[in-house]
Parts: C-alpha cells; sequence; structure tokens
C-alpha cells in the first residue's frame, strides 16, 4: 500500500478519504453496524459541543486572563527581537547555525553509519514483513512437486491479494517468479488433460485448478479439443501403420518375384546349357523393371485388419469421449470435487457461471461428425479397394460387420451423440450397398465366366434332385453362383431391415438396395438364357459333316480335346448337346427359376405387389420358353433333313416302281428303316431331355408326313408318275402301320396331313388306274403267283372307283397289318409300352371309317390339301 492510498485511510490525516475509507475498511460490514455508528458518532460530537460550551462559560474569567498574559508575553518577544544586541530567536538561530556545522564537521562519519543502520533496519523489516512473499515461489514449487495442488493455488490467491507497495521493486519480481512458476503450473495441468489414461476425477479436479487460476482460455473446451485431436490421431496412425505394413507387403512380394524371375532364369539356363558357370549376380532379371500389384488375399487381409482397427478406435473412446461431454454441459462436472473455503465458493460459481458457456453440446456433436467423416473417408476409401476377385471371402462382409458393431456401440445410452449414429447408419448403408452391388456385377460376370466351361457331361440323378431333365453342370454350376451370392445378399438385406425398423432414413436407403437386386437376379437368368441360345446357336452352325468332323476330333475347340480325354461320358455329337441346352432350358424354366425367386424373393418382396411378383415368374417363364421353342427349332430342322433322307430312301430309292408294283406282301424293310430314324431320335431325346419328347416326336412325326406329300407333289412327273392298286394298297398299308405306331405322337395337324397324303395317294391311283383301262396296251403285267393274279384281276375291272381302292386297301389291312405290327414290335417298343394287337386293326377301321367319311369328292378335297416346297413343320415351328 502506498503512503498516499494510507494518507487517505488515516481518519486523523487532512488527506482523509472518508468514501474509499468506508470501501477498504469497512467493505465486510454490514449497513445497520454502519448505521449505529454514524449514529454514535453524532451523538458523542453533540456531547462533546456541549461539554466545550459549558467549559467556556464555566472558566470565562480564566480565558480573559490567559487573553492579557498571552498579549503581554506578545509585546515583550516582540521587543526582544527588534533589539539587535538582545537574545532573541534570531541571534540564538544563528548561534545554533554555527555550533550544528561545525558538529556536523566533526560527527559526519558517525552520521553516515547511522543512515545506513536505519536502512538496514528499514529492509529488515519490511524482508520481516514480506518473509511470506519472499518464501512463495519456493512454496509453491515444494507443494506441487509433493501433488499438494490445492495448497499451492491457496498460497497463489494469497499472494494475489496483498497489498504491497508501488515503489518496492524487489517485491514485483517476486510476484512476477511467483507468476511464472504458476504458468508452468498450469502447463502442466493443461499437458495432463491430454492423458489418454486420465480419469473423470483427475480430470474434474485439474478443470477445477485450471478454473480457480483463472486461465486465459477454457479448460473443459481445451480437453474436448485435446480428446477429439487424439481419436482424429489415432485415425492417422492406423493409416501410417496400414501404409507402413502394405510397403512391406509390396516389398515380400517383390522379393518373390525377383526369387521366382531368378529361379526361371536358371532353369532356362540350365537346359540351353549343361556346362556353363552360373553365378546369381549376373543374372538379369526383367522383372526389376516391371511394377508389381498389390492384389490377391494378402492384401485384402490387410485392408480388413485395417478397417476392424480404425472401428476399433471409434468403439473405444467415442463412448466415453460422449459421457464426459454429457457430464460437462448438464452441470455434473467439476461440482463434486470441489473445495469448501472461500476460494472453492468462488470456483463453483465460475463452474456454475459456465467458463465454457460460449460453446454448446451441438458443437461438440459437430465436432465428432468431423472425426467421423474421416473415419468415414478412410473406411470408404479402404472398402473399395477391396479386390472382386475375394468377393465371397469374407473380408467384405466382416468389415460391415464391425461397423455393424460400432453403429450397435453407439446406440447404446449416452455413447454418442444422434448425429454420430446416423452418420455411421449411413456409412453401414453405402458400403452395404456397394458390396451388394459388386456383389450383383460379380454374379452377372460369374454367369458368362460358367457358360465358357460347359462340360457337356449329363450329371446324375441324384446330382439334380430326380429333376426328368438331363441337364449338365452348367445350370447348378449357375445354381452356386446365384445362391452364394443371394445368400450373402440376404443376409446383408435383414441386417439392413432390422435396422430400417428403428431409423426411418434407413428405410429409403434400403428400399433403394432392393429394387436393384431384384432387377440383378432377373437378369442374371436373362443373361444366362443369352448364354444358353449363343451355345444352342454355335451347335445349330455346326451341323456340316466337316465342321461335325473338326469337333469330333477335337480341333474346333481345344477345351473340347482336353475333355474328350479327362472326362468320361462326354457329349460329342452337335444334336445330343442340343439336346442337353433344352434340358438346360427346360431345367431353368421348370424348375431352377421358381425355385431360386421363391427363396429370395423376402429380399424385395415388401417394395412390391402379389401381382408383381407373379409378373416376374412369367416373365423368366416367357423367356425360357421362347427360348425353348427356338432351340428345338433348331434341333428339330437338324432332325428334318434325317427323315427327309429317310424318306426318300423309303419312296424313291426302295428300288418299287409304283406303277407296277409287287403284291402287297407286308410292311417292307424301308418302312421299318425309316422307323428306325425316328426310333433312334425317340432314343436321343428320351436320354437328353425327357420331358420334351412328346413335343419333339409330334413336330418330326408332323414333318415326317408333310414330307410325303413335298416328296409325292415333287417327283409326281417323275418317280412317282404312276401308282397302281398295288402300291397303292402298300403305301396305305405302310401308312396306316406308321400311324399305329406313332399314334401317340400324332397332332392334330398331322391326322389332317395324314388325311390330306391318304387322298393325294388315292387320286393318283385312280388316275393311274383309269389311264390304263383307256390304255391297255401300255399296261406291263408282271409275271405273278396266284395271289398277284387276284389282285391283278381286281384293278383290271372295266372301271375301279376310289370305294373299291379303299376297301381292297383296308383288306390287306386287316389282313396283314396285325401281324406285322406283331413281327415289328422290337424294333417299335420305344413308342409304346405294349401294342394290343387285337385293337390295331378296330383302329385301322375307325381310321379309313374317318377317312371314307371325307371322301364324296376326292378331286375336290384333296387337290386343295397338296403342300408344296420344304417341310410345313419347320414354318409352323418358326411362326
Amino acid at each position: 500500500m502506498d503512503s498516499g492510498l494510507r494518507e487517505k485511510l488515516m481518519y486523523f490525516s487532512e488527506k482523509f478519504d472518508a468514501k474509499l475509507f468506508l470501501s477498504r475498511i469497512h467493505q465486510d460490514t454490514p449497513a445497520a453496524d454502519l448505521e449505529a455508528g454514524a449514529l454514535a458518532l453524532k451523538t458523542d460530537l453533540e456531547g462533546r459541543t456541549q461539554q466545550r460550551k459549558q467549559l467556556v462559560k464555566d472558566n470565562f474569567d480564566c480565558f480573559v486572563s490567559c487573553k492579557t498574559t498571552i498579549d503581554d508575553i506578545e509585546s515583550k518577544l516582540k521587543r526582544i527581537e527588534e533589539d539587535p544586541e538582545g537574545s532573541g530567536t534570531t541571534q540564538l538561530f544563528n548561534c545554533m547555525q554555527g555550533v550544528s556545522s561545525l558538529a556536523d564537521r566533526a560527527f559526519e562519519p558517525l552520521f553516515e553509519r547511522q543512515a545506513q543502520a536505519e536502512k538496514i533496519r528499514s529492509v529488515q523489516g519490511m524482508l520481516q514483513r514480506f518473509r511470506t512473499l519472499f518464501n512463495l515461489p519456493s512454496t509453491i514449487r515444494g507443494s506441487i512437486s509433493k501433488g499438494e495442488y490445492d495448497l499451492a493455488v491457496r498460497e497463489y490467491k494469497k499472494a494475489k491479494s496483498i497489498a504491497l507497495p508501488s515503489h518496492v521493486n524487489i517485491l514485483k519480481r517476486v510476484l512476477e517468479e511467483v507468476e511464472k512458476v504458476m504458468q508452468e503450473f498450469k502447463g502442466m495441468l493443461y499437458k495432463s488433460m491430454e492423458d489418454p489414461q486420465i480419469d473423470l476425477t483427475s480430470l474434474e479436479n485439474t478443470v477445477r485448478l485450471l478454473l480457480e487460476l483463472e486461465p486465459e482460455s477454457d479448460p473443459v473446451w481445451h480437453y474436448l479439443n485435446v480428446q477429439n485431436h487424439r481419436i482424429r490421431g489415432l485415425l492417422e496412425k492406423c493409416t501410417s501403420d496400414h501404409e507402413a505394413r502394405m510397403e512391406t507387403l509390396h516389398n515380400e512380394i517383390r522379393e518373390r518375384a525377383l526369387s521366382d524371375a531368378k529361379w526361371l532364369q536358371i532353369q532356362q539356363n540350365l537346359s540351353q546349357s549343361s556346362d556353363a558357370n552360373y553365378s546369381f549376380g549376373n543374372i538379369q532379371l526383367p522383372v526389376d523393371l516391371q511394377p508389381v500389384d498389390l492384389t490377391g488375399e494378402e492384401v485384402d487381409v490387410l485392408r480388413g485388419k485395417y478397417i476392424k482397427r480404425l472401428t476399433a478406435v471409434l468403439v473405444h473412446h467415442i463412448p466415453a469421449f460422449w459421457k464426459v461431454t454429457l457430464s460437462v454441459f448438464s452441470g455434473k462436472f467439476a461440482k463434486s470435487s470441489q473445495v469448501s473455503d472461500s476460494s472453492g465458493s468462488k470456483s463453483e460459481e465460475k463452474v456454475g457461471d459456465g467458463r465454457y458457456s460460449s460453446h454448446s453440446l451441438d458443437e461438440v456433436a459437430g465436432m465428432m461428425r468431423g472425426t467421423i467423416s474421416v473415419y468415414e473417408v478412410k473406411v470408404l476409401n479402404a472398402f473399395r479397394d477391396l479386390e472382386e476377385s475375394n468377393l465371397l471371402q469374407s473380408y467384405m462382409s466382416d468389415s460391415i460387420k464391425e461397423i455393424s458393431k460400432a453403429c450397435l456401440a453407439f446406440e447404446a445410452k449416452e455413447s454418442a451423440p444422434p448425429l454420430a449414429v446416423m452418420a455411421l447408419r449411413t456409412l453401414q448403408a453405402e458400403v452395404t450397398k456397394i458390396y451388394i452391388r459388386r456383389l450383383c456385377s460379380w454374379m452377372r460376370e460369374s454367369t458368362e465366366g460358367i457358360t465358357k466351361d460347359e462340360t457337356w457331361v449329363p450329371v446324375s440323378i441324384l446330382e439334380r434332385n430326380k429333376s426328368p431333365y438331363t441337364i449338365s453342370y452348367l445350370p447348378l454350376a449357375f445354381r452356386s453362383v446365384m445362391a452364394s451370392t443371394m445368400d450373402q445378399i440376404n443376409m446383408m438385406i435383414q441386417s439392413l431391415r432390422s435396422e430400417a425398423a428403428k431409423f426411418e432414413d434407413m428405410f429409403a436407403q434400403l428400399q433403394e438396395i432392393q429394387e436393384p437386386v431384384r432387377l440383378a437376379f432377373l437378369n442374371c437368368f436373362l443373361d444366362f438364357a443369352g448364354h444358353l441360345e449363343h451355345i444352342g446357336s454355335e451347335l445349330a452352325q455346326n451341323k456340316s459333316s466337316k465342321e461335325i468332323l473338326h469337333v469330333q476330333n477335337g480341333y474346333s475347340h481345344e477345351s473340347e480335346e482336353e475333355l474328350s480325354s479327362d472326362l468320361p461320358g462326354i457329349i460329342a455329337d452337335p444334336h445330343q448337346r442340343l439336346l442337353i441346352v433344352l434340358s438346360n432350358i427346360g431345367y431353368c424354366k421348370d424348375e431352377l427359376s421358381s425355385e431360386l425367386y421363391n427363396k429370395y424373393k423376402c429380399i424385395w418382396l415388401q417394395s412390391r405387389e402379389k401381382d408383381e411378383e407373379d409378373s416376374d415368374i412369367q416373365d423368366l417363364v416367357m423367356s425360357f420358353s421362347g427360348l425353348e421353342e427356338k432351340v428345338l427349332e433348331q434341333y428339330t430342322f437338324a432332325k428334318a433333313n434325317l427323315i427327309r433322307t429317310a424318306a426318300m430312301n423309303y419312296l424313291l430309292d426302295s428300288g418299287v416302281q409304283w406303277g407296277s408294283a409287287p403284291a402287297v406282301k407286308g410292311v417292307r424293310d424301308a418302312a421299318v428303316e425309316l422307323l428306325h430314324t425316328l426310333v433312334a431320335v425317340h432314343a436321343e431325346v428320351f436320354a437328353g431331355a425327357k420331358p420334351l419328347l412328346d413335343k419333339t416326336l409330334g413336330i418330326l412325326v408332323e414333318g415326317l408326313i408333310d414330307t410325303f406329300i413335298s416328296l409325292f407333289h415333287e417327283n409326281k412327273t417323275k418317280d412317282l408318275s404312276s401308282l397302281d392298286a398295288n402300291g397303292f394298297c402298300q403305301l396305305m398299308l405302310e401308312l396306316e402301320y406308321f400311324e399305329t405306331i406313332l399314334n401317340p405322337y400324332f397332332t392334330a395337324d398331322a391326322r389332317e396331313s395324314m388325311k390330306s397324303l391318304q387322298g393325294v395317294l388315292l387320286e393318283k391311283a385312280t388316275e393311274s388306274i383309269s389311264e390304263v383301262v383307256e390304255n391297255p396296251t401300255h399296261h406291263r403285267r408282271p409275271t405273278r403267283g396266284s395271289e398277284d393274279a387276284l389282285a391283278d384281276e381286281r384293278q383290271q375291272g372295266a372301271s375301279v372307283s376310289p370305294d373299291d381302292l379303299i376297301a381292297l386297301a383296308q383288306q390287306y389291312s386287316s389282313e396283314l397289318l396285325q401281324a406285322e405290327l406283331e413281327r415289328t414290335r422290337i424294333n417299335t417298343a420305344c413308342f409304346v409300352e405294349s401294342l394290343p394287337l387285337e385293337s390295331a386293326p378296330e383302329s385301322a377301321k375307325a381310321a379309313y371309317a374317318s377317312f371314307r367319311g371325307s371322301m364324296d369328292s376326292p378331286s375336290r378335297n384333296y387337290r386343295g390339301t397338296q403342300a408344296m416346297g420344304s417341310p410345313s413343320f419347320t414354318q409352323r415351328r418358326r411362326r
């Protein structure tokens, strides 16, 4: 306290300041005490005034006498002073001046020592008075070193409250030293807040101490920033460690590549010369100049661990960070540890007032959101770098599970702000979307890949689950690809669906994923159908004998050559391969598409109606049905050429002159040979595509009848220019023989074609017999037996009507058909389980009866039904 202030506070001083006195001395005195004191002073002052008045009244004569005496003394002193030679004060003063100067000269050293002693005593007194202040820096340091932080703070605050003289510089320097020590103490407290292992109690004490020391910045906000930066630092450390591991792996891979190249070079050199000397140092390795790609499972293992470490950082630190934040902003923080003295009360007031009140909980949430954004970027980059070749491995799914675990940890009570939870859920949906998109892409690419590895080996009936379709391994491989992929997708969708029940935003993201999955699922089936169509087209193009020979010898496809030598039971014939393609198509249409769709429709079922679900199945069935029709057309067209050749051998190259045919003795071997062609087709289709057997043979039988009609019209002016009764009966017998045996495969169109053929033959036979009757000289009668003579007599009548020819043909049929069916029963056993011999004539009679019913005008009915050109069934199949 300086002297000027001290004078203002001394009430007997002329510079006394009453207001300052009250504010400094009586700052804690209650107002009632001040009022009582003022009243007491006023009462005392009034009493003293009355006493003075009474004193003057009682001693007035004494005052008058004193006044006279004083005036007398004054007049005498003036006279003494005015006398130059008297003993006045002036003379006395001069004498004293002389004595004083003489004394000064005599006692000057003594006075100097006395002054120094006074200064020393003054300094000693000041040191004694402020000894506590001078010891304060060492005292505070000792308290801090012992961990007695509260004591150090109290000593510091006590020093701050001392009023020091303004002219004493040494005290200022002492206080500066104290401030320096406390600044170091503050730095130590701030540094301790960066300790990741600090517990909540220690943190509360640290914050309380900093608040009592009146820091320049908010200690709580400093702690929150430090923790946030520490979490980010841990994320960055994970990144740097991951990059170091990747670099190490890169070097290892490069070393392996160098070692492999070195070994390969040694092997090459050894193969070139056996007696040369080699040294590793002289070997030139081109791999040095080639970059080594970081691919494979080893790299994905590191990336998966990297994502796991990043997630572990968040799960371990964010919940604790958020709990401290909630404690701070809920008012529970830094109160339980407050000291009970007045300084503690002031600190509590500061905490209550909020040194960090300028910051809000939303700011901390935003701070965390920024940290999670860093995590999102790192995870997304690492997830996108995962190799698609390892898609079905657990790396991607494990990474998604790690993110899901973090979401669950954040959703716990007081573990993370809602903004952070939603950010992680969005990240989970994003990586799941990327994973599902890659799965869908891989599914379509794998579908294309497996079609290039067709083995053409039919699978066993157990492998195809007793399916009637004789399929190759291709549909099962496609099923395996689809099932493995869709199982992964279904697991991801179910996880998202459980989250969508909690968060509305997740439901919208789920719907964005479901529809692409459905489209990818359907497109995979359509892609597979397209690949099957391509395979069928390639097989159809190899129908020429030269190309078939190449395929059988292994020159067209190297893989087929290898398979033929390695795999037993491989199918090499292109027609049988077409049947395998047809079985694959039928299996997908009737079994696989509905099985997989019903199994995985739960993925997108909630977002679609029942009608749309049925529409999907119908679209798949229609696509495969259209493809089945196309491939079946290719197969039947190829077989139609063989059947046409067999039909030409039967009609034209069997050695029969139809204008002078021998007597009918039964079904010719040529007819049986023609049936053998259909028997071969039956066996081929039965083994390769049994469910399509009836349909295929129905098409071929219809085509056979149309081929007969076509051949008749093509050769009616050549080999079939004439048809006698024997020829007519022979053909009618064999046609009925064909119709009886192939009856299960006769379609309505085939029966109509058969009627047309019979009508054409009847018309031709009638015309030929009429020409013979009109021109008997042109008729050459061969040598015959009794039966031939009988038949010749029948046809030598004056005029033969169509009814007579039909009756004659029916007679031969009734006599010979049953025996011929029995004779060739083994040859045609594949077409029917048993041949009812007694019912054959009845069926023949019924056929002829229906045929006779339409014979009112043969020329009008049958000429209009004649077909020209190539077999009509191929055109019908194309339509």
